[in-house]
């Protein structure tokens, strides 16, 4: 399957577009490699396009004041990625987005998607889906720190990404659920009993 057809079926599970304005679209992207460890995007640089992920798979996090690490989210592939305070209110994001694996990815700058909305007016039914989906799913994450055990939350997280239990570290992990990597350690060792 090459990067277009990924990125058009995901796009076909919300709106139906011509052929001229599936091509229209795709002549918009870019195609964009990250290696594991490397930075998409770094805190204190604007975000100014929408980045979709065709393989690997992507953190966005932020630092605490002890500087640990704290993941919002984890984007594998079939999904996009942005800062959305950056993107939206065009001011310095305070996010990282960084590969977990080697990663290839689709982009849409700001301006061709503004391009885009004139052009084919069907996209901003898209885009608001996945804006409301990624609303939701933030509020969600919120919800679940608030109400469910850690154990609960561990366990949520391998029955949402069943894929990732064998691609992220325990640190990583740990940071998704809200943990310490030292009591999700004790924590998976009391279950093995």
């Amino acid at each position: 399957m090459n990067d277009h057809t990924l990125i058009l079926e995901n796009v076909g599970k919300h709106i139906s577009l011509s052929e001229e304005e599936k091509d229209y679209f795709v002549s918009l992207l870019y195609a964009k490699d990250f290696q594991r460890k490397e930075y998409l995007q770094r805190e204190g640089s604007n975000s100014n396009h929408f980045t979709f992920i065709t393989q690997g798979c992507v953190k966005s996090y932020l630092l605490d004041k002890r500087g640990e690490e704290r993941i919002l989210t984890i984007a594998p592939v079939d999904w996009w990625v942005v800062d959305y305070m950056s993107f939206v209110f065009e001011k310095p994001g305070n996010l990282f987005i960084q590969a977990i694996a080697d990663t290839s990815t689709l982009v849409l700058t700001k301006e061709k998607r503004q391009d885009l909305l004139r052009k084919v007016p069907q996209f901003e039914q898209y885009f608001r889906v996945l804006t409301e989906r990624a609303f939701a799913v933030s509020q969600q994450r919120i919800t679940d720190i608030l109400s469910l055990t850690a154990a609960e939350r561990f366990e949520k997280f391998c029955i949402q990404y069943p894929s990732l239990t064998g691609t992220l570290s325990q640190q990583q992990i740990a940071s998704f659920i809200g943990v310490t990597p030292a009591f999700l350690s004790r924590m998976l060792k009391s279950k093995r009993k």
